[in-house]
């Protein structure tokens, strides 16, 4: 049997394949296959009755975690790395310096290389901002980089750690007005919502682990994740794990339901459990960018019936190893939502670190967070200087 489905209007179609070349340019690996599906919308339908849920309603399909006094023995010993000896590893700087050793290396190749008489002249400047775009840092931030090392430095004798500690200068001073921790703090009444949105395989799932682990952990909040990316089994699976390895409180309901409906509902659990922090968990499906825009508008609509100021924060993961794409991704998902922060991941998978300098100058979103291992430290607050300095191989 053959089925025919009507062909699209070809400016749909046009600005369709716009759409695919920008978020997957050629040679790029697809992050994850498609999953498309019809977001289950209704504009005029009340939000479909408050979604049938109502204070005195049993909350149907929820399973959900009791929230414990305190992080159950078996929690401890899965959140324990047994047979990793980390005593020689150091602190924060020195492994996110290790993590960050494929983007060092490449840049400082590239000075070595440059570097073959004393003077800076306009042939080493041109090669050094090559070596820059190579780093992903983009053609405007590295140009503007460029511009601001060399004014006082032009046809005077320099060396390379001269070259080294002067990037690392100017690159903290593109970086230090983004790098704002997340400060987190409870309303009077319900949880401090976040929502948590990026393309499927920029590390989303793992991040709310490890950020719910350390928020329990080191600042002893009370967590909930809600699994609201409802149309990936594996995310599913994965959260639930992170919140027995934590101790957190964790809400889903089946595969394939609606994810305004989870996020609605974990909503009204946090408020009833009194707990400190509610990260939602959403889908990141780009290849049909109105279904998603759709489904992440719904998320939002619904959970403002409940409360008008949330959600309190809207952080995007990116995975700094897409390079390029991710400056596309921060484009796509600020035309979705209100972003409101980024997470920059598995910076230790590749030479792209200088991705999260041309970000910082070009959108000016705050960076919380970044990760550059796999192990629950791994991802810490971002600090401009340090990250200068380790890009550019330098000591702390």
């Amino acid at each position: 049997m053959v089925f025919w489905r009507k062909k699209k209007n070809i400016v749909e179609q046009e600005q369709e394949d716009l759409d695919q070349e920008l978020l997957h340019p050629e040679n790029e690996p697809e992050i994850e296959p498609s999953t498309d599906y019809e977001a289950s919308l209704a504009a005029d339908d009340d939000i479909q009755a408050e979604l049938h849920v109502k204070d005195n309603d049993v909350i149907d399909e929820l399973v959900v975690t009791p929230l414990p006094d305190s992080i159950p023995e078996i929690a401890k010993e899965m959140t324990e790395e047994p047979d990793v000896d980390h005593t020689l590893e150091g602190g924060w700087f020195s492994r996110m310096s290790k993590g960050l050793s494929k983007s060092s290396s490449k840049i400082t190749q590239g000075l070595s290389d440059i570097i073959t008489k004393s003077k800076l002249d306009q042939d080493a400047l041109d090669r050094l901002e090559d070596v820059l775009i190579e780093a992903d840092l983009g053609p405007k931030t590295a140009a503007r980089l460029i511009e601001t090392f060399s004014k006082d430095r032009f046809g005077k004798d320099i060396s390379e750690d001269e070259i080294k500690e002067a990037l690392a200068e100017n690159i903290a001073d593109i970086l230090e007005p983004v790098a704002q921790p997340l400060t987190i703090e409870k309303p009077e009444k319900g949880p401090y919502v976040i929502l948590v949105c990026g393309v499927n395989g920029a590390g989303k799932t793992t991040t709310i682990g490890k950020y719910t682990q350390q928020l329990q952990r080191d600042e002893g909040k009370s967590v909930m994740i809600a699994a609201a990316d409802t149309f990936r089994a594996a995310a599913i699976e994965q959260l639930s794990v992170w919140a027995k390895r934590s101790g957190a409180v964790m809400f889903s309901k089946d595969v394939g339901s609606d994810a305004a409906s989870v996020a609605y509902e974990a909503y009204e659990a946090a408020v009833k459990q009194n707990i400190d922090v509610l990260l939602i968990d959403t889908a990141g499906r780009l290849q049909n960018k109105s279904n998603l825009m759709a489904e992440l508008e719904k998320i939002i609509r619904v959970l403002k019936k409940q409360n008008e100021n949330v959600p309190h924060a809207t952080l995007l993961v990116l995975d700094s190893t897409t390079g390029q794409n991710a400056y596309s991704q921060v484009q796509t998902f600020k035309q979705m939502v209100d972003v409101t922060g980024l997470i920059v991941t598995k910076l230790d998978g590749s030479a792209k670190g200088g991705v999260l300098i041309g970000l910082a100058d070009q959108f000016g979103v705050p960076v919380h967070a970044i990760g550059v291992g796999e192990s629950i430290d791994d991802l810490k607050a971002f600090t401009a200087r340090d990250y200068a300095r380790s890009l550019m191989g330098l000591e702390s």
